[in-house]
């Protein structure tokens, strides 16, 4: 069993006229797992599969993760360094294949076992980054992170000797999430893809999370495919827009109504692949059945919105995130040392992320209109490029509101206090 050419498909899918939809899902249970890959596959959409590992793999307790197994223990995800070779092997045979390509999603900052792993089963498609699974998700060093993925890089790079063509996807256009002002998504995406070049990846998809507003989130995809046309030249890359990160809809026509947003947004802007989320992300984790549910909305809607791509180097998100990914280079030319230079100078500053290597100095806030602003840019390199709009502190109560913005916008009624159409339940449900 050999992997297909995760980023050649979804070049040859979006070069037909369709947007690639994915799941975020992963079970323990070999079985389940399988199953979750085949309704995914079957789905009537472009479709990726996806093997979403547990969190004790996440930060490489090995040890519990292999009890767990041992013990038949159910966890919030597939253990791929647990489980036997073979018993994955069994998981993918017959599924995955030239028309259906499965990428392994973890959230590690350390993911050299788990790149040895998901290789020895013949997968070749993974994500995350050094910044973007290192800041948000704990407090290992930012210093080995950046050392963990240069040699993880490497590691997958080295697939291209025996012709496979690998690929990673930077999770840096969603570093936390939420309330992080586009022009520094888009540079930690990009920086992160540079990263992950120079580490000898030539099929690389640049991620940015939905946000709080359509046009500047139509503008920031428009600035991160200008900045990867420059900076990438001869890589294979695609955009991966994600479903809003944040609290989600609690209503089912709120949770539908931002998916389907996050579809025209993923079609409009020209990306290839959408990663989805479903009418239960407020309640609990969702099943297959809600997956492929959202799934098939998300294709839906997608197949019904025309491309419409905006000039990508004449908006404010492009002349923030150039500044900050050119100031980034001018530090060192060993990418992963501009890096932690980068944090320890305060050039780059994730608001609210309390990670000891982010200086912690920036803050954001949604205006009047729902766009994402900047209230503080710290020491970031962006004095009279960046548009600081707030002249008063961010409260806690104001940042508390801001984390349900989006929750509350699309859980109201439909334009004229009419509720929008009902959309499909989920099969099976």
């Amino acid at each position: 069993m050999t992997g297909v050419g995760f980023g050649a498909f979804v070049r040859r899918a979006h070069d037909a006229g369709r947007l690639v939809v994915q799941p975020r899902m992963g079970m323990s249970s070999p079985e389940r797992m399988r199953a979750g890959l085949l309704a995914t596959r079957d789905a009537a959409a472009t479709t990726v599969g996806t093997l979403t590992l547990d969190s004790y793999t996440r930060v490489g307790d090995l040890e519990s993760a292999k009890l767990a197994v041992l013990e038949g223990v159910a966890l919030n995800g597939y253990p791929l360094v647990s489980h036997e070779r073979e018993t994955t092997r069994k998981v993918l045979d017959g599924v995955l294949g030239p028309g259906f390509p499965v990428q392994v999603r973890h959230g590690s900052a350390a993911p050299q076992d788990i790149f040895r792993a998901l290789t020895a089963v013949g997968l070749d498609a993974s994500e995350g980054g050094p910044v973007s699974y290192c800041l948000p998700y704990g407090r290992v060093p930012l210093r080995d992170s950046v050392a963990h993925w240069a040699a993880s890089c490497e590691l997958l790079a080295a697939l291209r000797e025996s012709g496979a063509e690998p690929h990673l996807e930077t999770f840096g256009g969603c570093v936390l999430g939420q309330l992080c002002p586009p022009g520094l998504l888009v540079a930690v995406s990009v920086l992160e893809a540079l990263f992950f070049h120079r580490h000898g990846i030539r099929s690389i998809s640049v991620s940015y999370a939905q946000q709080t507003h359509e046009r500047q989130d139509a503008e920031a995809v428009a600035a991160l495919r200008s900045l990867c046309a420059r900076f990438l030249p001869d890589t294979e890359w695609h955009v991966v827009v994600y479903a809003y990160m944040g609290l989600f809809p609690e209503t089912e026509e709120g949770a539908y109504r931002l998916l389907g947003k996050a579809a025209e947004l993923a079609v409009s802007s020209g990306s290839e692949r959408l990663i989805v989320k479903t009418v239960a992300e407020s309640r609990r984790i969702p099943s297959v059945a809600e997956n492929v549910a959202a799934l098939e909305y998300a294709a839906a809607v997608a197949a019904r919105t025309g491309r419409a791509p905006l000039e990508g180097t004449g908006n404010q998100t492009y002349a923030e995130a150039s500044a900050l990914v050119e100031a980034v280079l001018n530090l060192d030319d060993d990418l992963g040392a501009a890096l932690l230079a980068a944090f320890a100078r305060g050039y780059l500053d994730v608001p609210y992320c309390l990670h000891p290597d982010n200086s912690g100095a920036t803050r954001s806030y949604i205006d009047e209109d729902g766009r994402l602003c900047w209230a503080d840019i710290g020491r970031m390199p962006l004095k009279g490029i960046a548009d600081v709009r707030a002249a008063h502190a961010v409260t806690s109560a104001d940042l508390l509101d801001s984390l349900s913005y989006v929750r509350r916008s699309f859980d109201r009624y439909g334009p004229g206090g009419t509720r929008e159409p009902q959309a499909p339940a989920p099969r099976g449900a």
